[in-house]
């Protein structure tokens, strides 16, 4: 097994989908399909759940997926260990991020780069997503880090992780005493949504299709602070990224409870230009990035 087929395989555990993964890894779907059935045979075992949409791994799958994290992992380790000693580290690396992969975050990955590679720069912009594809396809940015992510023929796709999406909800909402939610239990609620153009917003959209859900949509922004504080004025339920949530979690402004299984997740995603080839700060970052989030 190559570090290619590993990353294939978490991959497809993120997204939850073989086309998905293939698209990201730039193979074709009967290629990653192949792959996937001879590994199987080789191993001896089911790895992922076939029968339900989105696929689900087995667990022997969860066990493979854990085994590929590791071995990336270390992979990366390794590459970040031989540069330190091949030289240091310099150059600049621009970052091109949606607002809603949170500043909090950013700024620990900020400090860890800085501390890790002194003699690197490390710059971020906050931009809405269709202009994160524009910053990286027109060089203004070397990574853009997107949700759902897109490749084409000038910009490549590279997962960083699946995040759970939460029902969010003031503490004094009704729905707050429910440690798990379903989807009908939705039907009906003051929602407060994404702007209808982005990406998320069309996913929540599908969920609701595929569950005979209809909400009521009080309010939609295209920032979520915006509707975290909505939430938190009960306004209206929402449904948002679980790691985004929990600083207001533990000041009590908001409540969280998880949808009931498959229930739905939020790729996300790292863009580069293809015909780019990136300097060692970008490799370094790139590296940082995927290793914590693999």
């Amino acid at each position: 097994m190559t570090l290619e087929h590993l990353q294939l395989f978490r991959d497809i555990a993120a997204t939850r989908s073989i086309s998905r993964a293939a698209q990201l890894n730039d193979v074709s779907q009967s290629a990653a399909s192949q792959h996937l059935i001879e590994l199987e045979k080789t191993l001896e075992v089911k790895l992922l759940d076939r029968s339900t949409r989105p696929l689900t791994l087995t667990e022997p799958g969860k066990l493979y997926l854990d085994y590929c994290k590791d071995a990336i992992r270390a992979r990366h380790e390794f590459d970040v260990g031989l540069e330190r000693l091949k030289g240091r580290v310099e150059g600049s690396v621009r970052v091109a991020s949606i607002y809603s992969i949170g500043l909090s975050e950013m700024s620990r990955l900020e400090k860890t780069f800085r501390e890790r590679f002194p003699e690197a720069q490390l710059s971020v912009d906050y931009l809405r997503p269709e202009r994160v594809y524009q910053a990286v396809l027109n060089e203004q940015a070397d990574l853009g880090l997107v949700s759902y992510p897109e490749p084409n023929k000038d910009i490549r796709a590279t997962s960083w992780r699946d995040e759970r999406m939460v029902v969010a909800m003031s503490p004094k909402h009704r729905l707050a005493s429910h440690s798990v939610i379903s989807p009908r239990d939705l039907d009906g609620a003051s929602f407060v949504g994404f702007d209808d153009d982005l990406p998320i917003s069309r996913e929540v959209s599908r969920f609701f299709r595929e569950k005979g859900v209809s909400v009521n949509l009080v309010l939609h922004f295209d920032n979520i602070r915006n509707m975290i504080e909505a939430v938190a004025e009960d306004r209206g339920v929402s449904i948002l990224p679980d790691p985004i949530l929990q600083n207001d979690i533990a000041l009590g402004r908001v409540h969280a409870a998880p949808l009931e299984e498959p229930g739905l997740y939020r790729p996300i995603g790292v863009l580069q230009l293809r015909r780019r080839k990136p300097n060692r700060a970008t490799q370094s970052f790139l590296h940082l990035l995927t290793g914590n989030g693999a």
